[in-house]
């Protein structure tokens, strides 16, 4: 049986053709557009993206400082909370410096003291010397009288041997003149002695002055030791990673929080070291940013590391053994960023970034 009949007319030739025509231009517009792209794309690649070294192992980096004590102490005061901007000196905590306090002032007393004993001995260095003056002015007195006892004695010397006098004047005389003497040399002993006691007081003068030093060294000490009770910030920037809090014990070396500079960030990529040849300080950089897709900037190469990455490791690769695989390795290369890009403060240390360096810039000459 014959099925039911259609319900219009077939379409005719004219009106199929139309159709097809607009498909063709379609299609062909589609290609067209798509060799446009290709062509621009390949015109790019040409002339600017075969110069462009990538990679995308490329973080932003920062000198961070740890702020930790030198000294132990109790913390008394916290200055800074977490994620506050600092400038360079600004105090980040304080320590208990009631002892360091009392060290200082001991350390000073002990100078006074010290001082004051030098002008104890240099007062005695003065009467010792007027000793020695005294003495000498003895000596010359005792001369004096051994002269005349000396004349005395020949003159009755004369006189016994000319019997114009008796034995007994002679005698007196004789011993007159060793008392004279006996006198003279008594004097230049004391002599000696007043000049061995100035000698001695110069002595107890610069041991006393040497200690002075090492006391004063002592004070330095003390006042360094009070100074270190105050943490301050090293440079500008932002405090993080704060760890402690009011009444904490802390020790030497222990952290207690961390200053970013924010204004002196750098970025550092990972170059595999294939692609090292077309990278040397001084070339372009054109940096993006993950966190950042709107902001796109350039930079500058400010150094190759002169080693690879993984000699710094903790377990330095070793190749010399029987099984051997070949990988690939990477240079860390630090790029400078400019300070306009840093002084929003949008950057941040950690992040992900993907740069590109040109080639074809004046630094690699």
């Amino acid at each position: 049986p014959s099925g039911p009949a259609p319900s219009g007319p077939a379409p005719t030739p004219e009106v199929q053709a139309p159709k097809r025509g607009r498909r063709r231009l379609i299609l062909g517009g589609i290609a067209v557009a798509i060799l446009v792209a290709a062509g621009n794309y390949g015109y790019g690649w040409w002339t600017v993206g075969r110069f462009m070294v990538r990679t995308d192992d490329a973080y932003v980096q920062g000198d961070i400082a740890a702020i930790a004590p030198k000294i132990q102490g109790y913390v008394e005061e916290i200055r800074v909370t977490e994620n506050q901007r600092v400038a360079a000196g600004d105090v980040i905590a304080r320590l208990d410096d009631g002892d360091y306090r009392i060290a200082l002032s001991t350390a000073q007393s002990r100078v006074e003291s010290q001082r004051a004993s030098l002008v104890r001995i240099e007062a005695q260095i003065k009467a010792a010397e007027a000793g020695v003056s005294v003495a000498r002015a003895q000596k010359l007195s005792a001369e004096a009288l051994l002269h005349n006892a000396d004349l005395t004695a020949a003159r009755q010397r004369a006189l016994v041997a000319g019997k114009s006098a008796a034995q007994a004047q002679l005698d007196n005389a004789e011993s007159a003149l060793q008392q004279a003497q006996a006198a003279s040399n008594g004097a230049d002993a004391q002599i000696a002695s007043a000049e061995a006691n100035v000698a001695v007081l110069h002595a107890q003068y610069d041991e006393a002055a040497s200690q002075i030093q090492a006391l004063t060294l002592a004070v330095d000490q003390a006042r360094r030791n009070l100074d270190l009770t105050i943490l301050r910030a090293p440079y500008a920037g932002v405090v993080a990673n704060l760890g402690v809090e009011r009444g904490n014990l802390v020790s030497p070396g222990q952290r207690l929080a961390a200053i970013v500079p924010v204004d002196k960030l750098y970025i550092e990529a990972n170059y595999k070291e294939t692609q090292l040849a077309g990278i040397a300080p001084g070339a372009l950089v054109h940096v993006s940013v993950d966190a950042l897709p709107d902001a796109a900037f350039e930079g500058h190469v400010a150094s190759v590391a002169p080693a690879t990455g993984a000699l710094f490791s903790i377990l330095p690769p070793s190749n010399a053994t029987g099984n051997f695989t070949k990988v690939v390795q990477r240079v860390p290369v630090r790029i400078d960023l400019p300070a306009d890009v840093l002084a929003d403060g949008r950057l941040r240390a950690g992040l992900s970034v993907v740069v590109e360096v040109d080639s074809r810039n004046p630094g690699l000459k």
